[in-house]
C-alpha cells in the first residue's frame, strides 16, 4: 500500500556519492523500481552508481530489469533471492536500502544480519518502514477502526508486523550498527477510498480461502471495509520511519 513515486528514497539521495555499491532490498513494487532508476542516476560517466535491486519474485525481476534497460539506466542489476539469505558476496557494498521490507518479513531481524554482512565496514544502512498505528485516516470512523484492526490481526497471521517501524531501532541496534538516527515522516497514502478498497479486497481473498472455516472477526472487518468504499471521501497520512545507521 505504498504511495507510487513519492519521494520515499529522498532521504538516502544525500547519503550516496558516485561509485558507491548500493543494494535496494524490495525492489519490486512500482515505487520501489523509481527508486532503483533514481538512485542509479546520480553516478557520472566516470564514476557511475551501481545499484543491485533484489527480490523474491522472478517474473517481478523480470519486469523491472526491462523497466531499467527502457529508460536506459545501464548501471543496475537485478538479482533474485531471500533477504533472510541474500545471495550476494559479504562486504560487497557501501550502502543497504530497504523500503517496506521489515514490515512484511517473519525475521526482521534475520534480514538486518544479513544487511550487516554484505556491507563493507563503516557502510550506511537506510530504511523505511511503516508504522501503521500511527498512519492519520480522516474521517477516522468505527467501520475504518474495525476494518483496520481486522486487516492488521491478518497481516501479523501471515507473518508481518504493520507497525515494525515503532520497533526498528531496537532491532537495528541488536544486528549490531552504530551511530542510529531515526525520525517519522508522514506522506500523503493511498486515496482514502481505495486504502479501503485494498483492504476489502484483500480480506475477501482470505475469506474466499478459508471456505466454511471462516474466520468471523475477518469477516466483520470485511463487511466494514466494505461500508468504508461506499461512505464519503477522506484523507490518508501514511506514518514511515526512515532510519539511518553505520555498519
Amino acid at each position: 500500500m505504498s504511495e507510487g513515486q513519492s519521494g520515499h528514497a529522498n532521504f538516502v539521495l544525500p547519503l550516496l556519492r558516485p561509485g558507491m555499491r548500493v543494494l535496494a532490498l524490495g525492489c519490486v513494487p512500482p515505487a520501489g523500481r523509481g527508486d532503483v532508476r533514481l538512485m542509479a542516476s546520480l553516478g557520472t560517466a566516470t564514476h557511475p552508481l551501481c545499484v543491485v535491486g533484489v527480490d523474491v519474485d522472478v517474473d517481478d525481476l523480470s519486469e523491472a530489469r526491462h523497466a531499467s534497460l527502457l529508460s536506459a539506466v545501464s548501471t543496475t542489476e537485478f538479482v533474485a533471492s531471500s533477504p533472510t539469505a541474500l545471495a550476494l558476496r559479504s562486504a560487497s557494498f557501501d550502502v543497504v536500502y530497504a523500503h517496506g521490507v521489515l514490515d512484511r518479513v517473519r525475521e526482521p531481524r534475520c534480514v538486518l544480519a544479513e544487511c550487516a554482512r554484505v556491507l563493507r565496514p563503516g557502510g550506511l544502512l537506510a530504511l523505511s518502514t511503516p508504522d501503521w498505528s500511527r498512519t492519520r485516516v480522516t474521517p477516522r470512523t468505527a467501520n475504518v477502526d474495525a476494518a483496520l484492526r481486522g486487516w492488521t490481526m491478518l497481516r501479523k497471521r501471515e507473518g508481518g508486523d504493520p507497525a515494525a517501524g515503532r520497533h526498528v531501532e531496537d532491532w537495528v541496534r541488536f544486528a549490531g550498527f552504530s551511530d542510529i538516527r531515526s525520525r517519522a515522516r508522514f506522506h500523503r497514502g493511498a486515496d482514502y477510498r481505495q486504502l479501503g478498497r485494498t483492504i476489502e479486497s484483500e480480506l475477501a481473498e482470505v475469506l474466499r480461502d478459508a471456505g466454511e472455516h471462516m474466520d468471523p472477526q475477518l469477516a466483520s472487518a470485511a463487511r466494514s471495509a466494505w461500508m468504508w468504499v461506499r461512505g464519503g471521501q477522506g484523507e490518508v497520512s501514511q506514518c514511515w520511519v526512515e532510519t539511518v545507521a553505520v555498519r
